[in-house]
């Protein structure tokens, strides 16, 4: 079927095929007709589907059948709410490329920039609201805004809003619509949290499910590789000097670990880059246009920050470290094997991590492939025999370092040596590759 016979406006069909897209995807052929009726809906599907587009197709044809003469400053006709910066500005650049051709004004509004220029945006008037809950209250909050003229809300990415907290914010934002309102709730997944929020605020949804509940997706080779913990930056330089160049997204846990594990990877050779809920939108931002234009071949993130990344073609995900929520693996390899490409996963597994990974395969029910963990060069700690200390009277005394004294490894390692004491003086210690 083509997008011809959904009932889309030439305009939107223009912008569709400038956009190098000729078929709809499933969830695009069931949502459009719906939302077009006017309904409210609940969606479930994986990154890469085409979900987005599911959404901001027929929110931008309803939109420009009714476009009224005249723009009321600061009162938007349709919100989308997103759970990050990343996918607020991925959607606002959808709905930007599918309106291009028609009289509609758009604008994204998110925190960590400058608010003056959103209110300037605003006051300018909007058809289109792309935001995130946060900063959307901040506005309202300085009457910057008003939700009362919204037809449509979209709820985007429900299940992480869900798990970030954004729950009471979503109902106060709520609270502030009119009665009426058509509202679109998309989700990668369809936890029970997710359906009870749904029967709470939508009026008999249509019901879409593209894959299966909580299924991975089908276009990525998933396996892993189990080694100690403390092997497993070796074990990831290993991978990314093996993988022939490509790209590749790597997970981390946290946000210190991501920028951690950026500033050893940079000290074995490689191009690698971080982002981060602690970094600036600018930060963020050049971080993956640097990625993008193959100026590093390795993207670290944290589970928050990866959410709404838009990177085609990207053929490597590596859980460097598991997520400690099963349905977090579904979305981070959700940024590879996109709309129908193909894809590689892989989890660097520790024993500490068995539970975690049980975890995700009860979720995805199947077992993960658990591949021999191919050789790589491990990093070996040699510690020089002596320890000089500094006696009474300040003169250096050098002897050798008691064989049962403690020894605590600072964190300002770098790849020339680490700084390790034993309470009586200290000892170079370095990093070699055997």
């Amino acid at each position: 079927m083509a997008f011809s016979s959904l009932g889309l406006s030439d305009g939107i069909l223009r912008a569709i095929a400038e956009h190098g897209y000729q078929r709809p995807t499933p969830i695009q052929l069931q949502t459009i007709p719906a939302v077009l009726k006017g309904q409210d809906l609940i969606a479930a599907a994986q990154t890469g589907t085409g979900k987005t587009a599911g959404f901001t197709l027929p929110m931008l044809e309803r939109l420009s059948a009714s476009t009224p003469p005249t723009r009321t400053r600061g009162r938007p006709r349709a919100l989308v709410l997103a759970p990050t910066r990343e996918l607020a500005a991925q959607v606002a650049d959808s709905v930007a490329v599918y309106g291009r051709h028609l009289p509609l004004r758009s604008a994204a509004i998110f925190g960590g920039v400058n608010i003056n220029p959103q209110i300037q945006k605003l006051r300018r008037g909007v058809d289109v609201l792309v935001a995130t809950p946060g900063r959307l209250l901040d506005h309202v909050g300085q009457r910057t805004v008003d939700l009362s003229g919204i037809e449509i809300l979209v709820l985007d990415e429900a299940d992480r809003m869900l798990d970030m907290g954004f729950i009471p914010d979503i109902r106060r934002l709520m609270a502030l619509l009119p009665a009426g309102r058509q509202i679109l709730m998309f989700s990668a997944t369809f936890s029970d949290p997710i359906r009870k929020l749904a029967r709470g605020i939508l009026q008999d949804p249509v019901v879409v499910e593209v894959a299966a509940r909580n299924t991975s997706v089908a276009e990525i080779d998933q396996y892993a590789y189990t080694v100690p913990k403390g092997d497993k930056r070796a074990l990831l330089a290993h991978l990314i000097r093996e993988s022939g160049g490509q790209q590749m997204l790597v997970f981390t846990r946290t946000k210190h670990g991501a920028d951690r594990l950026t500033r050893q990877l940079s000290q074995d050779g490689i191009a690698a880059i971080a982002i981060h809920g602690n970094k600036s939108q600018s930060a963020r931002t050049k971080a993956l246009s640097e990625f993008k234009r193959g100026a590093a071949r390795v993207l670290i993130a944290t589970d928050i920050a990866a959410r709404g990344l838009d990177i085609a073609q990207l053929p490597y995900v590596i859980n460097f470290e598991l997520p400690d929520a099963a349905q977090d693996y579904v979305h981070r390899i959700g940024r590879t094997g996109r709309a129908g490409s193909l894809g590689t996963a892989v989890s660097l597994v520790c024993p500490e991590e068995r539970k975690l990974l049980s975890d995700i395969e009860r979720l995805v029910k199947h077992k993960l492939t658990i591949r021999a963990t191919p050789v790589f060069p491990r990093a070996a700690v040699i510690t020089a025999p002596d320890v000089v200390r500094v006696r009474a009277g300040g003169h250096a005394d050098s002897s050798r370092a008691p064989r049962t004294a403690p020894v605590r490894q600072h964190n300002n390692n770098s790849r020339r040596g680490i700084t390790a004491t034993n309470g009586r003086g200290k000892q170079r210690v370095r990093r070699v590759a055997i």
